[in-house]
């Protein structure tokens, strides 16, 4: 069992929330507290040591966040739960920290408890920690060249600037990063996925299964149907329907 806090300011919606882990997830969560701001929430997890927060990033006596940065290691999971749906959400998504919209509707509920048992088989201590870092640096980081990606592998969490992907690719569910001078990895999460995150910081999707940075672009080879030739030597097939796009970017150099 994942033993839960609920940490949130208002009291009908830590009541909303409990009510749907009891009816939803009742096999796989036990909630063992509530806090009503960040004080109290911080009291209460180093009292209980929970495996899961749920947590609601703003409150009178200030953010969510404020809550983790007490932490000199943060050895549980969190989900945020947040009403404010422009609030950090690239940055969640960038640093793969989960986040829960009000109002919670049930299935994003249990998908997001569902990641959360598959992370307690396979997530190292400290991983929040690490998650945390560079969430709080991509909040802060507007830039693309700074913001960092994290990766989840069965075996490892990768932080990686994301100016030093060279581009993606997809394997049914699965993506494949390519890098000049890392080894590749492969996440368990679909191409779509990081290409939303990514489109707006000069990747740019040239096949259904293909997403180059165009940063590395060196040329475009014409040989059989046509490849976006890619510095250091990789090869990724241009489908006929993106070629105008990638004709388009070669005109503005």
């Amino acid at each position: 069992m994942i033993r839960t806090i609920i940490v949130d300011d208002e009291i009908r919606a830590r009541e909303t929330i409990h009510a749907m882990l009891e009816i939803y997830c009742s096999e796989a969560v036990e909630v063992i507290g509530e806090a009503k701001n960040v004080a109290s929430g911080i009291e209460i997890i180093k009292k209980l040591k929970p495996d899961l927060v749920l947590l609601d990033i703003k409150m009178p006596d200030g953010l969510g966040f404020d809550l983790l940065a007490r932490y000199g290691n943060i050895d549980f999971k969190v989900i945020f739960i947040t009403a404010f749906e422009e609030y950090a959400i690239q940055a969640f998504k960038f640093s793969a920290i989960d986040y829960i919209l009000k109002p919670i509707e049930p299935d994003e509920l249990i998908k997001a408890i569902n990641r959360v048992k598959d992370l307690v088989r396979v997530t190292t201590p400290n991983s929040m920690d690490l998650q945390f870092e560079t969430f709080m640096a991509n909040m802060q980081n507007n830039s693309g060249e700074e913001k960092k990606l994290v990766l989840k592998t069965t075996e490892n969490i990768h932080v990686i600037p994301i100016n030093e992907i060279v581009a993606l690719s997809s394997d049914r569910n699965y993506t494949r990063f390519y890098f000049l001078e890392r080894p590749n990895i492969i996440v368990s999460k679909t191409l779509k996925e990081f290409e939303n995150m990514l489109v707006d910081y000069g990747f740019m999707r040239v096949h259904r299964s293909h997403v180059i940075n165009l940063k590395y672009i060196d040329r475009f080879d014409k040989s059989d149907g046509g490849y976006a030739v890619m510095r250091g030597g990789l090869r990724m097939e241009v489908s006929h329907r993106n070629k105008e796009s990638l004709f388009a970017f070669f005109e503005k150099l």
